[in-house]
């Protein structure tokens, strides 16, 4: 019964979303949310406190993606309104007018290497107007973005959820490398299939299968630097796979290497260099930002995220490094934070725009502008944000008893020893309730632990599973699919994108689960 009741929320959101006639997502969470509370409060007997301090704490939460998002949707704006994003895109036609080499550089082995970088939402912020601009239709490349970014997020932003999401288990550096090792060689599996599924929502059959060598040349130009550096380090496998992976497939484009001749000659107007490099500097200034604050070794990064108290209200206090933090709310122990110079809004995306100003020939009028239309965009999902994240709170609360960990509990006593076929889902669940792979990995990783000692599974390729499952989940997790709609203008399509994106990740569940068998 328990089980039963816990899974009320998920079974209710789903058929809010999908069903014939879909509620709106800005409806269909604040309800799910609702309810979620009731049953807490109502069922559970969970104590009220707790429960209206777990609630505060999820809609002050939206600030971390909704400022994510504003932040990208700014940085798209400004290139619209200066007319870059259109030089961008004449100049990738140029590069190759064959339309299956622009899917492939920009959303692909670009999106890989901004997600070794960041995380945090990023690739699908920055490479889906990309591709909009070159003439693809928005909800096609929305679900392109949310399935092409699973490959590399088990070692996005400088390998957070790796390092940082299975920090809790005290694991020994061997094994935190063992268990990258094995994410990696699943994933390498994985992405000779699921890139090509995305590739179906933006374009023909009969394109796919006439330029399909070069599709595979642009998937292993990132995968296999990708898996190999995996073998000795767990922080940059994305960020060096993808950088690697973006110049060659550039390079592979140019030449027309396994691309259809016919469309590889097409001719197209050249732009000139320095209108190219103007349109690529907000980029490569966004990467450049991204790679000097993420890299601990830089010495930035401590200082954006310094917790040292400068300024102090009561229980709310703005620290050295920007941090804004509210402690004990309503009495209890639960606590918020925001990382304003960290998460990447202000800087990088908010920064480059003022910055580079004269370089896109921007004026007030246009930056007033771009900030008007990024407003507009995101009044609404604030408010389906703030739904999903009391929604995740609520589900979250009780620790060993809350609603989520009774279903996976219940999950695996029905599994048993079978648990290796369905551990990547668990993470999974994770990534669609959190949003993000190292919370799944933070919230799941000592019950897949458990189950590991449990059912004499090896830990290291349990542990591997929940990561690669907490990067497939970014599939279906409703706060990315929110976050890519709004950064193109969709409105009320999220059940039925949702309803298309489960099908890559059933997939990509069932290879990881094959690796597996074919690992133990």
């Amino acid at each position: 019964m328990d089980m039963v009741v816990a899974s009320l929320p998920i079974v209710l959101l789903i058929w809010l979303m999908t069903k014939s006639h879909p509620v709106a997502s800005h409806i269909a969470l604040p309800v799910t949310g609702l309810v979620a509370l009731v049953i807490q409060w109502g069922y559970f007997q969970a104590d009220g406190w707790l429960l209206s301090a777990n609630t505060l704490a999820g809609i002050l939460a939206v600030a971390t993606p909704i400022s994510i998002v504003a932040g990208a949707i700014f940085l798209n704006r400004a290139l619209v309104i200066s007319g870059k994003e259109a030089v961008l895109g004449q100049w990738l036609k140029s590069i190759s007018p064959n339309p299956v080499a622009q899917v492939m550089i920009i959303g692909w082995a670009f999106a890989f290497m901004l997600e070794g970088a960041s995380g945090f939402g990023t690739p699908a912020a920055i490479a889906a107007p990309i591709l909009v601009g070159l003439g693809f239709a928005p909800i096609p490349v929305a679900l392109l973005a949310l399935v092409m970014n699973s490959v590399p997020v088990s070692f996005g932003a400088v390998g957070t959820p790796t390092w940082f999401g299975f920090a809790a288990l005290e694991l020994s550096a061997d094994q935190l490398l063992e268990i990258g090792q094995q994410t990696a060689l699943i994933h390498l599996v994985a992405a000779l299939v699921v890139p090509i599924l995305a590739l179906r929502f933006v374009l023909a059959g009969e394109q796919i299968r006439r330029n399909l060598v070069f599709i595979f040349l642009s998937i292993l130009s990132c995968t296999v630097p990708y898996w190999l550096l995996a073998q000795v380090n767990y922080e940059f496998p994305a960020l060096l796979g993808g950088a690697l992976g973006l110049l060659l497939s550039i390079v592979i484009a140019k030449r027309g290497i396994g691309l259809q001749t016919s469309e590889a000659q097409e001719i197209s107007r050249l732009v000139a260099k320095t209108e190219v490099w103007r349109a690529l500097s907000p980029f490569l200034l966004v990467i450049v930002i991204l790679l000097i604050t993420r890299i601990e070794q830089l010495g930035i990064k401590p200082l954006l995220n310094d917790t040292g108290t400068w300024l102090q209200w009561g229980e709310v206090s703005f620290s050295q490094g920007g941090v804004i933090a509210w402690q004990n709310l309503l009495g209890t122990e639960i606590s918020w934070s925001y990382k304003m110079l960290y998460v990447p809004a202000l800087i990088p995306f908010v920064v480059t725009v003022l910055l580079l100003m004269p370089v896109l020939e921007l004026n007030a009028k246009g930056l007033r502008r771009a900030g008007l239309d990024t407003w507009r965009r995101v009044r609404l999902p604030i408010v389906s944000l703030a739904g999903a994240l009391v929604m995740v709170n609520a589900m979250m609360q009780g620790g060993d008893q809350a609603p989520v960990f009774i279903i996976a509990a219940q999950l695996s006593d029905w599994l048993g020893g079978s648990w290796l076929y369905m551990a990547s889902f668990l993470g999974a669940l994770g990534s669609f309730f959190s949003g993000s792979a190292t919370v799944s990995n933070l919230t799941f990783g000592g019950i897949q632990a458990s189950i590991a000692a449990e059912t004499g599974l090896p830990l290291t390729l349990v542990l591997a599973l929940q990561s690669v499952g907490a990067a497939m989940g970014n599939m279906v997790c409703i706060n990315n699919i929110i976050a890519v709609s709004t950064i193109l203008g969709i409105q009320n399509q999220e059940g039925a994108m949702m309803k298309r994106t489960v099908i890559p990740m059933l997939v990509y569940g069932m290879i990881a689960a094959l690796v597996a068998w074919l690992l133990l």
